[in-house]
């Protein structure tokens, strides 16, 4: 009886630790769409659907990078940027703020705020997933 080999896949580097994104989303949908695209890639996902929850999430998990949202139900996406960039417990975790606004000083003050990039939605996801890399490994190499 002749035996077919198993086949088996590259193996993946257990040294590394698996990377984490905490999801600070008021909609449930988006938020969703956004955990299932990322677990895909690999990341673990927290979420948090208002300000306040947000900013205990990333201060109890302390993701590799945060997703946020500017319109959020309780507090200003704003205040818990600069809250996250304040707290000497989370301020090495850089943040992406997601965001429909229009405004003209929007980028400026998302900036001030303390985020590393702003995107646009909608937008494209695949860039999104390119720009997590980029700040998560930016972060890691200081």
């Amino acid at each position: 009886m002749q035996q077919t080999p198993i086949e088996q896949s590259e193996p993946t580097d257990v040294s590394a630790p698996p990377r984490s994104v905490c999801i600070i989303e008021d909609d449930e949908a988006i938020a969703d769409v956004l955990a299932i695209r990322l677990a895909r890639q690999g990341f673990t996902t927290f979420t948090a659907h208002n300000g306040h929850q947000g900013v205990e999430l990333a201060c109890s998990q302390h993701p590799n990078l945060v997703l946020l949202d500017l319109g959020l139900p309780d507090i200003s996406g704003f205040n818990v940027c600069q809250e996250l960039v304040e707290n000497p417990a989370t301020n090495d975790i850089p943040i992406i703020i997601l965001s429909g606004m229009q405004r003209p000083d929007i980028i400026r003050r998302s900036r001030s705020a303390g985020c590393r990039y702003y995107v646009r939605k909608p937008y494209d996801p695949n860039a999104l997933l390119v720009l997590i890399d980029q700040a998560i490994s930016e972060t890691e190499g200081l």
